[in-house]
């Protein structure tokens, strides 16, 4: 896979995100992608917080020569007290040695390619703010095209990336820009208390990645589902007693399916 030089019109882009120390899945998506005559791999954030494997996913992505960006909780495992970590960051804290911490701390929360491309977590303003989806206290709804609009502000590139909500959706904006989350690798399911008690379920333990491509016609999305080991990683969470992991990771939702 080639590393495009900085005058390189890059059109065929890898898009991964929210891999969750997931190794088993990664290199999934990782061999699933490698034949695919890849120009760029991006990496949106939220790498390795969780009780899988955070240190050896680290490792191997070190050694990537991608766009990688922070997400939500690459900030909050550099930056929060102990006292206000959750457990998966408080787990990753503690397994990542200083070479690991020191690259999470190197990354961007947001990057432009060649003014044609923007790559957030979450959107360009906040890490944990959902791009596609809304929270209301009913609970979470598609977001409007006006919220959407509202989302992007000023940014004007053709494509937006963005992942942290975990749900695969490509949505074109009132613009015309085409905004991709690709999913999530590594956790096709949880729960969050914050703005509002909400959970996500893609119903799937496959892995996610997306494919977005400039044709002819303009920017084009595909969003990819790999199967893996899930049931490997499952049991590591089962170990570590996170049993709301384990059931995510077995079946892509957060309670057991009857």
């Amino acid at each position: 896979m080639a590393t495009p030089t900085p005058a390189t019109r890059v059109t065929r882009l890898a898009v991964l995100s929210d891999i969750h120390g997931n190794l088993a899945a990664l290199e999934a998506v990782v061999a699933d992608l490698t034949p695919r005559q890849i120009d760029q791999v991006v990496n949106l954030g939220d790498s390795v917080s969780g009780p899988l494997l955070p240190q050896e996913t680290a490792t191997y992505l070190l050694e990537q020569p991608w766009i990688h960006l922070a997400g939500n909780h690459e900030r909050q495992l550099l930056t929060f007290a102990p006292a206000a970590l959750g457990p998966s960051d408080t787990y990753a804290r503690a397994q990542l040695g200083s070479a690991a911490l020191g690259w999470l701390a190197s990354l961007p929360a947001t990057q432009t390619i060649r003014d044609e491309v923007f790559l957030c977590h979450g959107t360009p303003a906040h890490d944990k703010t959902y791009f596609l989806e809304t929270l209301e206290p009913a609970g979470m709804r598609p977001a409007t095209a006006a919220e959407i609009a509202a989302r992007l502000g000023t940014i004007a590139t053709a494509v937006v990336l963005c992942g942290h909500t975990h749900l695969p959706r490509s949505v074109r904006s009132s613009r015309g820009q085409l905004v991709v989350n690709p999913g999530s690798v590594g956790l096709p399911a949880f729960t969050d208390e914050e703005p509002y008690p909400h959970q996500v379920e893609t119903g799937s333990p496959d892995a996610r990645y997306a494919i977005v491509e400039r044709s002819a016609a303009g920017w084009t999305a595909q969003l990819i589902t790999v199967p893996y080991d899930h049931r490997s990683m499952a049991a590591l969470a089962r170990q570590r007693g996170r049993h709301v992991w384990e059931q995510a990771l077995l079946t892509g939702y957060v309670a057991p399916v009857r």
